[in-house]
Formats: structure tokens, sequence, C-alpha cells
């Protein structure tokens, strides 16, 4: 049924790769999560009202919450495939984390008013009514909410859309929230205890906890993530791929929404090169990046000594010392200044967010150890921190 919905309502559907085929998919999610959705609230709140259940209409007003993030979800797909503007340079794309933020909040919202009114079930219990009707509705949900769980994983896997695929992980659990109202409509009946208002709270705490994870993956991304690890080493390896690259370090990822990135690294070069053919080298790379990979990539030119042979020792046998700290970190734009009475080795250390030492004792670490080698060297050192190690020349 899914592929078939795809080919009536989505144009190309195989061609995912395109930002107008993305965006109908979204939208086709979207109006097919409200519809679903809708029908679900109708009936189970009419239900609930009518067979005076507060579980059954926890459950409703769950559905509803989710055709409200439906609504959000087709909404955002259509912002998000605006083009960028003068306001917006970097496009809107973003707009699906914006409204995940705002179904989260509803959600929460929701959750709190359902607890409530559950508790005062418990404490002033009114009887329910069993119904085959009642458990009717509860199976077809079940297994409309299965054909939804699996109709957004599809979809979002096929375009690598994370708002569509938590979709498909809300509805998964909607199935365990409905059949554990429906295991609790059955034992009430069988036992004459009466769960209506536990099973009541249970849902509401259930949203709840929902609502706060929507907060935490859609807020996650708006305040700027890592880039992923097959991102960062297809990154490194396409850039080392060309011949007259020695090494780059500094990388940094920006994701303005789904395939939309800017990104800038330093890119060592020999010193000794012709620099317009360093810097032919360099507009070929980027000029690639965004072809390939989608990727508007800036890259700044580093030239490197390669061919000082004093100079190419003092950094490996810095390299090494570095190691011995520490596995995890790294040097990049090694130079020596050379005085009178001293002589500066100048360059950065790269370490990891989390690392163990802070700067300034990491820089005292490494300066005396540097002075173990000769006491006529001073050690001038700027710790950058970085998400990945550097693949700078040894």
């Amino acid at each position: 049924m899914t592929e078939l919905l795809l080919k009536l309502f989505v144009k190309d559907h195989d061609k995912t790769g395109s930002a107008r085929v993305r965006e109908a998919y979204g939208k086709l999610s979207g109006a097919a999560g409200i519809a679903t959705n809708l029908l679900l609230f109708i009936i189970k709140i009419t239900v609930g009202t009518i067979f005076n259940s507060i579980s059954i209409t926890a459950d409703a007003v769950n559905n509803l919450s989710d055709s409200g993030s439906s609504i959000v979800t087709l909404i955002s797909f259509k912002i998000s495939g605006k083009p960028a503007d003068a306001k917006h340079p970097y496009g809107h794309a973003r707009m699906e984390y914006v409204s995940g933020l705002i179904v989260s909040v509803i959600v929460m919202f929701l959750g709190f008013q359902l607890i409530q009114g559950s508790i005062r079930k418990i404490i002033h219990p009114e009887a329910g009514q069993f119904s085959w009707i009642v458990m009717a509705v509860l199976i077809a949900s079940i297994l409309l909410k299965l054909w939804q769980c699996m109709f957004y994983r599809k979809i979002g896997t096929r375009i690598g859309s994370d708002a569509i695929l938590a979709a498909s992980d809300d509805s998964r659990n909607d199935i365990l929230a409905t059949s554990s109202v429906l295991a609790a409509s059955i034992i009430s009946e069988l036992t004459g205890f009466n769960l209506d208002g536990y099973m009541g709270t249970a849902v509401a705490i259930f949203i709840i906890a929902s609502g706060i994870k929507l907060i935490y993956d859609t807020v996650s991304p708006l305040l700027g993530t890592a880039p992923s690890e097959d991102m960062v080493d297809s990154i490194y390896k396409k850039i080392m791929s060309y011949e007259g690259i020695t090494g780059l370090h500094d990388l940094t990822v920006h994701n303005y929404g789904h395939s939309k990135y800017f990104a800038s690294v330093h890119c060592e070069v020999p010193a000794d090169r012709d620099i317009m053919v360093s810097h032919d080298i360099i507009d070929n790379i980027e000029r690639d990046f965004l072809k390939d990979m989608g990727i508007h990539m800036v890259i700044h030119l580093d030239p490197v000594i390669t061919d000082n042979e004093r100079t190419n020792e003092l950094k490996q046998a810095v390299y090494m010392l570095v190691g011995q700290v520490s596995p995890e970190i790294n040097i990049h734009d090694f130079r020596v200044a050379n005085g009178v009475t001293h002589s500066k080795l100048i360059f950065d250390v790269v370490v990891p967010f989390d690392f163990k030492y802070d700067d300034d004792e990491l820089t005292e670490i490494i300066s005396k150890k540097i002075e173990e080698i000769d006491s006529n060297y001073r050690a001038v050192i700027t710790v950058d921190h970085s998400y990945v190690p550097d693949f700078a020349s040894e």
C-alpha cells in the first residue's frame, strides 16, 4: 500500500536526491499522519466518553497530539523547501527542527493535563463500562498504528529524515500505549479492579516522557551538533586524495537542515610549490565538494616547509612527544623561529572537547617535555578543540 501511495502522490518518487521530491515525501507523510490520527482521535474520544474511560480518552488525546505533529511536519516541509533569501542566506531547512520543538511543547502540555484527570479518577473512581466495541476500537487502533509505523519508517529511511523516523518511533510507542489500555480493560473486566485511572496516568506519563525526548531531539540540532564519523572520514579521505595536499586540520561542519552543509578546513601544501598551482588545487576541491557531496566548502591554504631537514626532525620529535602525553591529541602548523639565545617551536595542539587536561595544564606538560629535549627550546602552543583528530602531515 505504501508503494501505491508513493506512486500516486509523489512524482518521480525514485529520485530521492531531489529537493522537490523530498518535499513531496514529507508532505505525503504529514497528510497521511493527519488523516489517520484524526480518525483515531474522533473514534476514541467518542468511545472514551460514552463508556466513561479516562485511559481511552488519554489515548485519544495522544492521537490528537500526533495529528498536530503531522500538521506541523506538513507545514515545516513546505517552509523548509523554500530557497534562501536575503534574510535567510542559509535557507529554511532548519524549520523542521523548529516545528519539532513546537510539537514537543504541545505534547508535554497535553500530558500534564491528562495526568491531572487520571489522578482525580484514581482518587474518585468511577465504574467504566466494558464493551466489545471498545475492544474492537483498540485492536483496530493497534493495527492502524502498526501500518503507520512501517509507513513512516519506509519514507524516513528513503529520504533520510530524522523527523519522520522519529514519527515512526512515536507510532511504535503508541502501539505499546494502546496495547496497555487494551490489557487494562480486559484485566479490569476479569478481576473487577478498576485500572482505568492508573492506566490513564501511565499513558499520560508516557506522553510527557515522549515530549521531553522530542524536545531534546529537536533542540540538539538547533544548537549545532558534530557531524557523523562517516561524514568526517569521507571528507578527510576525499581531500587527501588530491595531489599536493600534505595534511589538513581545523575542520568545522555546520548543518542547516537535511543535505544543507557548510564546512571549512585548513589544508597544508608544500611551501616551495607555486602558489598559483596550490590555489588551483584548492579551487578544484571546493568545486568538487559542492558537486559531489553538496557541501559548501571553504578552504584555508597553509604553506608548510617540507624540505628543511632540521625542522622536520624537530617536528617529528615533538609529534612523538605529544603522542606520549596522549594518543588522542595531535599537532599541526609546526614551525621554528630561530634566535640568538633560544629557538621557539611554534605549533597548534588539537585535543577533544572532553580531554583530561585543561589547556593550561596541557601546555605546561608539553613545554616541560620540550625543554627536556633541549633547554634552548621554548614552546609557543595554541590549543585547538575539535570533535575529530587531525590528518596533519607527520
